[in-house]
């Protein structure tokens, strides 16, 4: 039997676009919605069917993961430092760049961990956000050895995209772009900022939802695995 998960992430751009998570959680029926730039001492428990599994705590602009709670039970979940670019050192906007929460499907029986990613800005290299995106593979990695793994985010990495999947599938990670854009704001740097990385699962899906008050657009991953026998 295979089994569906659905998972929205979401650059709220500096908590902007807050007030409209009720309505996509009502919309788009996630079991599993990622923040990033949240500011974390406004975050309400629950996001209509949704639990908070919890959010960053030394971050001016946070990173939050929400469940279902009937399709899942939580198990633990921890947030994580990576590498810093100029721009975190001067600006500090955010010590963790990575949230994780293990979780068990309470269908499938399936252990897995999900992640709330945010890279350095475009003012960083390349080659420094590809160090963080395999730290923060390392880092989930750590939370069971083997589980099925998503990661989801702002990954800032519009251009040579392509090099980055090579970089992706070596270390045996899918990586999956959404059906059009997902950032808008400068006509220079529009392009697939918000994506997917994944490991031991198949994604169906990865649709850019509506804009919003985000300068980002949210993603919406469809994707599946199969029972444990």
């Amino acid at each position: 039997m295979v089994f569906l998960i659905r998972v929205i992430s979401y650059n709220l751009r500096k908590h902007n676009a807050s007030g409209e998570l009720v309505d996509l959680t009502k919309d788009f029926h996630p079991d599993i919605l990622c923040l990033q730039e949240c500011k974390v001492s406004e975050l309400p428990e629950t996001i209509g069917t949704l639990h908070l599994a919890d959010s960053t705590k030394a971050n001016r602009l946070g990173l939050a993961i929400y469940y279902a709670q009937d399709r899942f039970t939580a198990l633990d979940t921890s947030a994580f430092s990576l590498k810093k670019s100029l721009h975190d050192r001067i600006a500090a906007p955010a010590h963790e760049r990575l949230i994780g929460t293990r979780l068990i499907d309470n269908e499938s029986h399936h252990d897995i961990v999900v992640g709330s990613f945010h890279a350095a800005p475009l003012t960083a290299s390349n080659s420094l956000r590809r160090k963080q995106i395999h730290a923060a593979h390392e880092e989930l990695l750590s939370m069971g050895s083997g589980l099925i793994s998503l990661m989801v985010g702002d990954f800032n990495y519009p251009f040579f995209t392509k090099n980055l999947t090579a970089h992706m599938n070596a270390s045996g990670y899918d990586l999956t772009l959404s059906d059009s854009r997902t950032y808008m704001r400068y006509k220079v740097f529009k392009g697939h900022f918000d994506f997917a990385t994944s490991r031991g699962m198949n994604i169906d899906n990865v649709e850019t939802l509506p804009s919003g008050d985000s300068d980002h657009l949210p993603i919406l991953i469809t994707a599946e695995y199969s029972e444990i026998l």
